[in-house]
């Protein structure tokens, strides 16, 4: 489990990931692996550089010969870090997931460090993901933020992984604990580039942001996300007053960056209108709620008629305003496709004909040049109604009617510079002292307003999203999620995942006794000992509001969520890891117990089967909502997952064990692809007998031993 994911981590550089990604996108370019007659890996693919740039010459492609980009102390220290595996295990809360409003949930809140939450996210996760808002620490000397890493490596190893000379490993090492650009650009950068692999190719990120690292945030996501990728930088306006304490000018915003994983698959959303705009600019038919839209005639570089031929054709209005069409054989003479030429005659007869029969014809024209219209012939002819009719001095204009993108209510592109008066931090401040009663339980919360309002931006009305938030906080976001899912009775089931660590609000002195910090005092003496704790009961108080303040919500509304937590084994486990002679397993405790919550430390009464088991389900890309039977073999049950995997996690398992194992499976009792084995707790000859039994099923079972 732990120890195979450290051998790998051993063997990443700062370019591994890249080159992964490389490897699955354009394979072509990548060597064959190589191995000998067991199997094991001789030779690793390899880029194949000179095959790449035989490529790039013949499809002319040129090399830039200057550019930019951001350079860091930490660089590439951060590289490795995106391309390594977690080294922690995931410790259900079974105390908490196993209540009534909890047992089904899909909604998830991690605790723990999000760059190791991030990475047991690549498998399960994996371009799954719609949304992504975070609100990362600004670097203002006064947040609180240090560089967290403690450099786990020896001084030998990191100068061999990056090739330093000493002064170079004094520089890379001087961003320990420290607070400086470079610290933050190696701190985001792993984050960041794993969150974009969890994105779906639809998906979006929005990162809030203040003037201290605006412009280093935005080249940082520039490398990531492609500079091409960047949908908008949006100024936020959080006190509109102005903050008076501010040198020379009273800062009233921050700053949203806005990235799409794949700028041509995003589709962004308008937001809703409130009714005294609605009563200004919409107007309500039939149909619905509508505005003015863009003018019918295009006026694009494409608009001349010569490049849209198609497009050219008159439309009708009568005397009452109505919009109609030309006969369609009439419509196809205008133009002769074979010959490429425009029949101008026949057009003058056209007008001719139908303005000595009392209506009006137009043409498409921009400053009396022949044009083409956005709409084609069966469109026009489908949706007349749809076309609005202004008369002016210079004769008709023609508008499209603009509809809601956001359900059947009036709605609005937003605009850059991004305002309501609910954006600002104050409400979010109140926000969280009606739930708790309290005032400063914690620092600079964002309003529901704000986040709700970027939910419905980045995600196109998609009522089933998932909201990922690794720098949770308070947990607004989670509390967003819920209120656009009985927002107007949408019927929503859009779900949540939270991560945030465990900040403590105390500190404890050499006499043993609890001292809380000045940042959390208030939250320490209302009886909360971590951060995490707030963010939590936030959502559960949130949950309790709307359900009182919507009794008619049906049952099948999701207020609960799965809580688990993101810890590192703990030393001794370690040393046992690492030990490599596995023919003397009986040196060691008991294995499985080693990650149980009480072990490890932490709350939650999971044993250490639950441990490793939920551990093992994110790794095979499973979900932690994948159904699971447990199903007995000669006394020991393990779990069968999703009609397809077995997971051996036991301890005294023995051969009448196998033959149960076994017969089920050759029985066609069970249909299992994979098993896999938990390799501390089965001797050797065990493992032995069990691969030799399946070995002799007539359907191949895969056997896979984790350490």
């Amino acid at each position: 489990m732990l120890r195979d994911n450290q051998q790998f981590n051993e063997s990443i550089k700062s370019n591994s990931a890249f080159l992964d990604e490389l490897r699955q996108k354009m394979p072509e370019f990548f060597t064959a692996t190589k191995y000998d007659e067991e199997g094991n890996i001789i030779e690793s693919s390899a880029f194949d550089n000179d095959k790449f740039q035989q490529a790039l010459k013949e499809h002319n492609i040129d090399e830039l010969s200057s550019g930019y980009r951001l350079d860091f102390i930490g660089k590439n220290y951060a590289k490795k870090q995106a391309g390594e595996r977690p080294t922690t295990v995931i410790v259900p809360d079974n105390d908490h997931n196993q209540k009534e409003e909890n047992k089904n949930s899909r909604n998830l809140f991690f605790t723990g460090d999000n760059l190791e939450v991030l990475r047991h996210l690549q498998q399960n996760y994996a371009n799954s993901v719609d949304f992504i808002y975070i609100d990362p620490p600004y670097n203002t000397g006064s947040d609180g933020f240090v560089y967290p890493d403690n450099f786990e490596y020896s001084d030998d190893q990191l100068k061999d992984m990056f090739a330093l000379n000493e002064d170079e490993l004094k520089r890379l090492k001087s961003i320990q604990g420290k607070a400086t650009h470079s610290a933050w650009l190696t701190f985001m950068y792993p984050r960041l580039y794993l969150a974009k692999k969890v994105l779906k190719d639809t998906g979006v990120i929005f990162v809030s942001i203040d003037d201290n690292e605006q412009a280093n945030l935005k080249l940082l996501m520039d490398g990531v996300f492609g500079e091409g990728s960047l949908v908008a930088e949006l100024p936020t306006i959080m006190n509109l007053k102005g903050n008076q304490d501010q040198f020379a000018f009273a800062g009233t915003h921050e700053y949203t960056l806005v990235f799409a994983k794949n700028i041509g698959s995003f589709t962004p959303n308008e937001l809703s209108v409130d009714e005294e705009a609605a009563a200004i600019d919409w107007i309500e038919d039939s149909e619905g709620w509508y505005k003015q839209g863009a003018g019918l005639v295009s006026t694009g570089q494409n608009s001349p008629r010569i490049h849209r031929p198609k497009l050219w054709f008159p439309i009708i209005i009568d005397n009452e305003l109505n919009v109609s069409v030309p006969e369609k054989n009439e419509v196809d003479k205008l133009y002769d496709s074979e010959l490429k030429i425009f029949n101008d005659n026949y057009a003058k007869e056209l007008t001719e004909k139908y303005e000595t029969a009392g209506v009006e014809v137009i043409w498409p024209t921009v400053n009396s040049r022949e044009a083409s219209w956005r709409w084609g012939y069966n469109a026009v002819k489908a949706k007349p109604d749809e076309i609005i009719v202004k008369s002016g001095r210079n004769g008709y204009s023609l508008y499209k009617k603009q509809r809601p993108s956001v359900g059947d209510l009036p709605s609005s592109k937003p605009k850059t510079l991004f305002y309501k008066p609910e954006y600002s931090s104050g409400n979010g401040t109140n926000e969280l002292k009606n739930y708790f009663g309290e005032e400063r339980l914690f620092s600079n919360p964002k309003p529901i307003s704000l986040i709700r309002d970027m939910i419905q931006i980045g995600t196109s009305a998609n009522k089933n999203a998932v909201i990922l938030d690794f720098f949770a906080g308070s947990s607004t976001t989670a509390d967003a999620v819920m209120q656009l899912n009985t927002k107007d009775k949408d019927g929503g089931n859009r779900q949540y995942i939270m991560c945030t660590l465990p900040e403590p609000t105390f500190t404890i002195n050499s006499d043993g006794t609890e001292v809380p910090t000045k940042a959390g005092e208030t939250a320490y003496k209302a009886g909360y000992k971590s951060i995490d704790e707030i963010s939590r009961e936030r959502i559960i108080r949130a949950a309790n509001k709307i359900k009182e303040e919507n009794p008619l919500l049906t049952e099948t509304q999701d207020f609960g969520f799965k809580h688990y937590r993101v810890v590192p084994p703990t030393q001794e486990t370690l040393e046992k890891i690492d030990y490599d002679d596995q023919l003397q397993l009986d040196l060691f405790d008991d294995m499985i117990d080693a990650f149980s919550s009480e072990k490890l430390g932490v709350a939650g009464n999971a044993d250490g089967f639950d441990t490793i088991l939920h551990t093992y389900l994110a790794k095979d890309n499973y979900k932690f909502d994948v159904p699971l039977q447990m199903k007995d073999f000669a006394g020991i049950q393990l779990p069968y997952v999703n009609n397809q995997r077995i997971y051996l996690i036991a301890n005294n398992w023995r051969a009448e064990n196998t033959r149960a194992l076994v017969n089920a499976i050759g029985k066609n009792e069970l249909v299992v692809q994979t098993i896999v084995v938990y390799g501390y707790t089965l001797e050797m000859e065990s493992l032995r007998e069990l691969e030799i039994a399946l070995n002799q099923l007539e359907n191949k079972v895969n056997l896979q031993v984790r350490y």
